[in-house]
């Protein structure tokens, strides 16, 4: 009888067994516990997702700056090409009117001869004239070279 016992023993500790298996394999894949485990996932997955979404929307507002910058740019620097002819005009005129600068100079100092450098000047200076008689003109005639 203790075989017999051991084998009965056996068939209870089996199908207790098989049922505990059996219960734990419906308790992991109940639903609820699957809506718990992804609950768990959610809260886990979802402040890193939210970090980056914020980090993406302030790289992507960025990236409109700097993009409408250099569309700004890129105009600015198509019209200064476009400006070119004013540009070489505005040259033009600076270079004409330092050449008519540099001609008024010329003739206003070519006009201008200083009377200090006059052989008369400097031959009246060396000569004195007295008029005991007419003082006045005496005076005029040395201060001549004033």
């Amino acid at each position: 009888m203790s075989y017999n016992t051991d084998s009965d023993l056996e068939v209870k500790v089996k199908k207790a067994t098989e049922r505990i298996s059996e219960n734990m394999h419906i308790v992991a894949n109940e639903p609820s516990l699957a809506f718990y485990r992804l609950q768990e996932h959610v809260r886990k997955a979802i402040n890193p997702m939210v970090d980056r979404r914020v980090d993406v929307n302030k790289l992507h507002q960025e990236l409109q700056g700097r993009c409408y910058d250099m569309e700004y740019a890129i105009s600015a620097i198509k019209a200064i090409d476009k400006a070119e002819n004013s540009f070489k005009s505005i040259q033009d005129n600076l270079k004409n009117s330092i050449f008519l600068k540099q001609q008024l100079k010329y003739e206003e100092s070519r006009r201008k001869k200083p009377d200090g450098n006059s052989v008369y000047k400097r031959l009246s200076a060396h000569i004195t004239i007295d008029l005991p008689e007419l003082p006045e003109l005496s005076d005029v005639v040395n201060n001549n070279d004033k």
